[in-house]
């Protein structure tokens, strides 16, 4: 089980070079201009050192150059040649692999709509709160991304196919209605069916695509779960499940004055996350549930690509360079 806790879900800014690679790593040639200026420097301070030696008048010496250089003034040589490396490294364009939007992605949202989920241990119930995160995780999808629905209790309906028409999905979400029985493999089944059907229309290789199930129960009508697991690894599409509510839910209707008990089966969703390759959660509060679709959102509407970073190198080339200047100013009152 995964907490669902959400990092900073569609960032995809580059903090650091990670996985780095020189897309003209012929050019890397230069740093040794870099190490030779560096040699040159060493040696030309040998050479101040011993000139300064063969001095033999030491008190004239004194008087002549009574302030000898120390360390200190050797610094703005180090940044200098720092930022000079810098450089040469962002001139050879330098490429990280990281994750950026994926403008193919495509998520299936399968709601349940059983007359469980108007049970009230989830504030203010089970349905409203499921509303309220999809559509929050609507509002945080980058547009690119594909976004169908299906919503099911004792049959499934495909609502919305995949589409990024996010005001169609939205309107789709808070007209959810619900309905006696729970169908969850036919949930499933429509989901692929939603999916395969509109991955055609892709050349190439099938876009990403994942189903994600939030359930508050069991399959009690449909075909049964083992058989849309088994659909869902023929077709390669994994299926992430969300275990929405708490064991003290209960709903009441007519017919019975007393509470009927719908706690959440956790084994259930479990197993078809299992059988499929996807991810199982479990949330008890609305908030829980808005940070898992965004945590299960960000895994599948990102994908690997290697971008260029010499800017990162330059920007510090750059400081390194400037603190060079500003520091042989007040060291020397000269530019280095």
């Amino acid at each position: 089980m995964r907490d669902g806790s959400n990092t900073g879900l569609w960032s995809s800014k580059f903090d650091a070079p990670d996985n780095l690679e020189f897309l003209q790593a012929n050019r890397l040639w230069w740093l040794l201009a870099v190490a030779i200026l560096f040699v040159a420097y060493v040696a030309v301070q040998f050479i101040r050192r011993g000139a300064a030696v063969r001095f033999t008048n030491i008190s004239l010496l004194d008087k002549i150059a009574p302030q000898r250089p120390n360390w200190r003034h050797h610094i703005p040589a180090v940044f200098l040649l720092f930022g000079l490396a810098g450089m040469v490294l962002s001139y050879a364009e330098p490429a990280a692999v990281t994750q950026v939007p994926s403008e193919r992605a495509t998520i299936m949202l399968a709601i349940d709509t059983s007359l469980s989920m108007q049970a009230k241990d989830v504030v203010p119930s089970r349905i409203d709160g499921a509303k309220e995160a999809a559509t929050t995780f609507l509002d945080e999808v980058p547009e690119e991304i594909n976004v169908g629905l299906v919503s099911f209790n004792g049959i499934a309906n495909v609502r919305v196919p995949p589409t990024t028409n996010r005001a169609a999905v939205r309107s789709a979400i808070q007209g959810l209605d619900l309905g006696e029985a729970t169908a969850i493999g036919e949930a499933i089944f429509a989901s692929i069916e939603a999916l395969e059907s509109f991955i055609t229309e892709f050349e190439g290789d099938a876009p990403p695509a994942r189903i994600v199930l939030m359930s508050d129960g069991e399959t009690t009508v449909g075909r049964p779960d083992a058989a849309a697991v088994d659909r869902a690894r023929l077709a390669g599409i994994t299926v992430s499940t969300i275990a929405f509510g708490t064991d003290d839910g209960v709903i009441e209707i007519p017919e019975d004055p007393r509470p009927i008990p719908v706690p959440v089966n956790e084994a259930a969703l479990a197993e078809i996350a299992d059988g499929t390759g996807g991810d199982f959660f479990e949330a008890a509060t609305t908030d829980e549930l808005t940070a898992i679709y965004a945590d299960i959102g960000s895994a599948v509407a990102t994908e690997e690509a290697r971008v260029v970073v010499g800017s990162w190198f330059a920007g510090r080339a750059m400081i390194l360079i400037l603190m060079a200047a500003a520091l042989s100013l007040l060291l020397s009152n000269r530019l280095p």
